[in-house]
């Protein structure tokens, strides 16, 4: 009678036994499902910190010799009158001469030919420079150059933030934080724990102005237009529960 109880005990140790070393082989092979997946956000505002300005003027006459007198003045003209201004020598850069033939069409019976016409002398300007709300003003402000004969056409500028790399790595902690907070309180309203950090992936840096309904683009946006701007970034997350 003694033997059989022992005989029992041990048949039912053995079972025992078995199903710890089975459970644990099979916890192994097939690792827990139970993930927490959010996304991380983090916004901020700023303001750019660099503008550039870029303009064009041309000259058209009969020969190269005849204008380009006329657009080398008109070079010196433009470089005097934004030093006149408060901008540096060095900020304002002046390309070199765009030379380019131009024709007229021409009517001769039932067809049209192209008839030389003379030429074409065209340059850039291009200002650079941190102070932006005087650059940002003196290009609206170039009705003086075009009251004094110059054919110049202005371009917006653009507005450029040289502290991205910064701000990114500022936003991407941010980001980093939000999406822990709001894993743990995923874990805490279902009666769980919020494990270790299984994967995290950065998204796409965005750059838009500010207040605006601008898309983002998978590549990434890089508004340049807005001198007052948003710069975005999310994070990926996945948790062990």
């Amino acid at each position: 009678m003694q033997y059989r109880l022992w005989a029992a005990i041990a048949v039912t140790v053995g079972v025992i036994g078995a199903a710890l070393v089975l459970s644990s082989a099979w916890a192994g092979s097939h690792p827990r499902t139970e993930k927490i997946i959010v996304t991380g956000l983090a916004q901020q505002d700023f303001v750019s910190d660099l503008i550039v300005w870029r303009a064009s003027f041309s000259r058209t006459g009969a020969t190269v010799a005849a204008v380009y007198g006329q657009i080398k003045a008109d070079a010196d003209r433009v470089k005097q009158y934004l030093v006149s201004k408060g901008i540096p020598q060095d900020a304002v850069i002046i390309s070199s001469v765009d030379i380019n033939p131009v024709y007229r069409s021409v009517q001769t019976g039932n067809h049209y030919e192209q008839v030389f016409d003379g030429y074409n002398l065209n340059q850039n300007v291009q200002v650079e420079s941190k102070d932006v709300d005087k650059v940002e003003a003196l290009s609206r402000e170039i009705s003086e150059l075009i009251d004094a004969g110059i054919v110049l056409n202005s371009q917006p500028p653009q507005y450029y933030f040289t502290k991205l790399a910064e701000l990114k790595l500022d936003l991407l902690a941010k980001a980093s934080r939000d999406g822990t907070e709001r894993a743990e309180k995923i874990a805490e309203n279902a009666a769980g724990r919020l494990g270790k950090l299984l994967r995290a992936d950065m998204g796409i840096f965005q750059i838009t102005a500010q207040n605006s309904n601008e898309d983002y683009s998978w590549g990434g946006a890089l508004n340049t237009t807005s001198k007052r701007k948003t710069a975005s970034i999310t994070v990926k997350m996945e948790f062990d529960l």
